[in-house]
């Protein structure tokens, strides 16, 4: 199971941290991924972290302003938002994949999503 939370409501250039809490599977064998969904638009891939082997990755649309941490500890994956612009306004949904880090295709478990807007 994947709880996400920690969206809001934010001005342009704000931050915000969105947690994805995981439960019931082992989380060291599991990659995250964090993807988004605008309204009229695909759900896309924004960021995601191999617990296997911290492999990281980042849409081009956010490199340099999102970063994505993982406490195995707490089984909670983060993603780190910084200088927000109203284009990241979405709702932002996790995903697991086992060994593998998940894509809008592929996948092993989806969490509900959780609203993030920006505005200008």
């Amino acid at each position: 199971q994947l709880q996400a939370s920690g969206g809001g409501l934010v001005q342009a250039g704000g931050s915000l941290r969105l947690s994805c809490a995981a439960s019931g599977f082992n989380f060291d064998d599991y990659g995250i991924g964090w993807f988004r969904q605008a309204p009229g638009k695909e759900r896309e891939g924004v960021s995601g972290i191999s617990n296997v082997d911290g492999d990281t990755y980042f849409a081009n649309s956010v490199k340099g302003r999102f970063t994505i941490s993982s406490d195995n500890i707490k089984k909670t994956v983060y993603l780190h938002m910084n200088s927000l612009k109203p284009e990241d306004t979405a709702v932002y949904y996790c995903a697991a994949r086992w060994y593998a880090l998940p894509t809008t295709l592929y996948y092993d478990g989806w969490g509900q999503g959780t609203q993030v807007t920006v505005s200008s």
